[in-house]
């Protein structure tokens, strides 16, 4: 399984957002959208998605353009776990769960056997399953993301893309939330398309990164080399220091200061 954007390029009006923006996933793969405030991360996804259509390029899953596709069609493909989850009405967790079943329910029919099959399984899978009656708004930031994961992977999709998934977590909550997304993807087979702000923790569970500046790619790979400390003061304007942690296995980047102009 292979998802490739190819030459994605979308704009706000007279807004440059995204440009000719150009990478492939794979399988077991994380990849890490990275990048200042307005630098087009959440675009991206939408145009992955399919939310926003692209200006110009294609998107493509296994070669199979999803322009070509229907909502119906894209939500059994592509599960997201958005960066608010703004649910006002007091549902269950079972509730919020069963609804990433909906691309697969007959118009005027309930959810079947199977569709309570693969909602148990997403809850197992996300250490939910304790939650099933509780209300949505009962319970904990970090419960509510495993819960909001678990809709998603409900909907059985090839790929997931989530949009700041540890925002307004502590970090034990961000630790467990990035674990059970790394374990998600390894055991499924999955992509996982991943914004974060965090650069610590992207480098960790991220296996490559792509990172951005006004709407365009400055720098793709492994973490390794993303993260170098010229990259950093290029995109962020800061000054920083790269060094490497041999009991994660990843990169770690320490500010230092804020560059002047002219710097």
């Amino acid at each position: 399984m292979e998802l490739s954007v190819e030459g994605v390029t979308f704009h706000y009006g007279s807004i440059k957002a995204l440009e000719k923006v150009t990478f492939k996933v794979s399988s077991g793969e994380i990849l890490g959208v990275i990048g200042p405030n307005g630098s087009g991360k959440t675009t991206l996804l939408r145009c992955i998605n399919r939310v926003l259509k692209p200006k110009f390029g294609v998107v493509l899953i296994d070669n199979k353009d999803m322009a070509t596709l229907g909502r119906r069609e894209i939500a059994k493909r592509v599960g997201v776990v958005p960066q608010e989850s703004s649910i006002s009405f007091p549902f269950t967790v079972l509730d919020i769960v069963l609804m990433g079943r909906t691309p697969y329910l007959r118009r005027l029919g309930g959810a079947a056997e199977r569709d309570l099959m693969v909602v148990e399984n997403a809850m197992r899978a996300t250490n939910t399953l304790h939650l099933a009656e509780r209300r949505i708004d009962e319970i904990s930031g970090g419960e509510k993301q495993r819960v909001i994961i678990a809709r998603a992977l409900a909907q059985e999709p090839k790929i997931l893309l989530l949009d700041e998934p540890t925002l307004h977590l502590d970090i034990n909550h961000q630790l467990e939330i990035l674990e059970l997304i790394k374990r998600l993807v390894v055991d499924k087979m999955l992509i996982a398309v991943l914004v974060s702000h965090d650069l610590n923790l992207a480098s960790r569970y991220c296996d490559k990164l792509l990172l951005l500046r006004s709407g365009k790619i400055f720098s793709a790979g492994p973490p390794k080399n993303v993260l170098t400390e010229e990259n950093i003061r290029s995109v962020y304007g800061i000054d920083v220091e790269v060094g490497y942690n041999p009991r994660t296995g990843s990169y770690t980047v320490t500010p230092l200061s804020i560059l002047g102009e002219g710097s």
